[in-house]
């Protein structure tokens, strides 16, 4: 494939929109000079992975000479780069639609689509590359493996009936599992975890040794029952004098992950913390995150909680990563046990019943009350609309109202949507996560809605700081804790993910 900055020939068009054609605009020779100077300050941006800046520089050149498609699937780019896949999709599209002959612009929409799980889709515009391009392996390889995929959901959906589908969980026989006479690793006692357990889990996770299955299966099935009997918004009761705290996004940073234990203490029921979704994906230490936030679970299981994110969901761990890194670290059945167990994971919670917290964000409908949350069927990969999809998507947006979402999922809500939902519910303010912060953390819609993130260097790209939320149940006021990344071994962010997202 060529260089992002390659230009390609684009042949001048005026055609009458009334004929539903493209109308060009007209631009000068000095117009075009100054949004191709525009456009390579954006490459240089890109190349630093300062896609931010890459964006709204691409976006001045689009401005300034809408005409040309390598602008659109440049920025198409820097959108799939920072997660913003609905627009990512607007732009390779109109791309497109401005030359046809522009390969990457099928590319950049392939990727858009793979990541909304838009597999038939996505299917099409691989057939088209490999049509423009027959000689080209990596258009083929990768034409081949969106098929597969294509072929294996509709098997499993020929296959499936939810009514009598069989869990996984049935299948493991923990009693046939036998644990090796030299396997030295972490051990539960009498099944159950320890605080014993838990310090020599993390240790060796940190060395970079495995826990057995067995132990590792027991822990899944055992938090699969705790999830399973909890509400999908659960309420959190912190007294006046106590400490809590909220952590955003991990994504398969256990290093990072670790570190927040180091400032902050580690849980206890002296030191309760929630983990607001995203423990999984883009980081290649998954697995390790997991279990530890599993374990932790199960040794104060009133004292630490977990809410899902869109990340904890089949398709979204078949695509970046976790999925490849259970198989590769345990099994396929594992992998499908994840699944289950995800689905249980509550939808939000409510402290002191004065402030939600959830993964994404708030609803395309005014009126959802915290019951309407408590009442929601979550045993589901998650919807493309309602009030689940859009806890589990959705982001805000600094001008009033609402307006699709960016990244093709859910909506963006603005402060006035903030301020109605909090009024009718009676909260005081939202706590969410869901997107890279620079500082680890953003407060928005005058103080009401709270972003907090905590995966720093998010991907070993973006220069971000973490962060966490600490509060005591007196007052509920937000603190924040920001810091940096630390060293980890040498494993890339993503090494377990699909082959289909090495393009973006």
């Amino acid at each position: 494939m060529a260089d992002l900055g390659e230009d390609v020939n684009i042949q001048k068009m005026n055609y009458s929109s009334e004929e539903g054609e493209i109308v060009k605009n007209e631009v000068t020779e000095e117009t075009k000079k100054q949004a191709e100077d525009i456009k390579e300050k954006a490459n240089e941006h890109f190349k630093k992975k300062e896609f931010d800046a890459a964006i709204d520089l691409y976006t001045k050149a689009i401005n300034i000479n809408p005409n040309i498609a390598v602008y659109y699937g440049n920025r198409s780019a820097a959108y799939l780069k920072t997660e913003c896949f609905g627009y990512a999709l607007s732009d390779a599209s109109k791309a497109i639609e401005l030359d046809k002959s522009y390969v990457k612009g099928y590319y950049r929409r392939a990727a858009a689509y793979m990541s909304l799980g838009k597999f038939k889709l996505a299917l099409k515009d691989f057939e088209a590359v490999t049509k423009a391009r027959p000689n080209d392996r990596d258009a083929k390889m990768k034409f081949n493996e969106c098929n597969k995929i294509v072929r294996r959901v509709a098997f499993e959906k020929a296959i499936a009936v939810d009514d009598t589908k069989k869990s996984v969980a049935d299948d493991i026989n923990l009693d046939s599992m036998t644990i090796e006479d030299n396997y030295i690793g972490p051990k539960l006692e009498d099944g159950k975890v320890t605080k014993k357990f838990m310090e020599e889990l993390t240790a060796a996770f940190k060395d970079g040794k495995k826990l057995h299955r067995k132990y590792a299966y027991k822990m899944l099935l055992d938090i699969k029952e705790i999830f399973q009997n909890s509400p999908s918004l659960v309420y959190i009761d912190v007294p006046p004098d106590s400490k809590f705290t909220v952590c955003g996004d991990i994504h398969g940073q256990y290093y990072d992950l670790l570190n927040i234990f180091e400032l902050n203490g580690l849980p206890s029921e002296t030191n309760p913390y929630l983990f607001n979704g995203d423990f999984v994906d883009r980081g290649s230490f998954s697995v390790e995150c997991i279990f530890t936030l599993f374990g932790f679970k199960l040794l104060y299981p009133n004292h630490f909680y977990m809410s899902r994110g869109n990340h904890e969901s089949e398709t979204m761990n078949q695509m970046y990563g976790f999925e490849g890194e259970v198989r590769s670290k345990y099994s396929a059945q594992m992998a499908e046990l994840f699944t289950e167990v995800f689905n249980f994971l509550p939808l939000a919670y409510c402290i002191n019943k004065k402030i939600l917290v959830m993964h994404g964000g708030l609803f395309s409908q005014d009126d959802v009350t915290l019951d309407d949350i408590e009442k929601t069927d979550r045993n589901r990969q998650p919807p493309e609309e309602g009030i689940m999809c859009e806890l589990l998507w959705s982001d805000p947006q600094p001008q009033k109202g609402r307006s699709p979402s960016k990244r093709g999922v859910g909506i963006q809500f603005g402060p006035d949507v903030t301020k109605n939902f909090i009024t009718h519910n009676n909260l005081d303010y939202i706590i969410r996560s869901h997107e890279v912060k620079a500082e680890g953390y953003e407060v928005m819609h005058d103080g009401k809605c709270i972003t907090v993130f905590s995966a720093p260097n998010y991907c070993d790209t973006m220069g971000n700081k973490g962060a966490f939320i600490t509060m005591n149940g007196r007052d509920l006021k937000p603190n924040f804790v920001t810091y940096s990344a630390v060293p980890h071994p040498n494993v890339k962010p993503m090494a377990y993910a699909s082959n289909l997202l090495a393009f973006m």
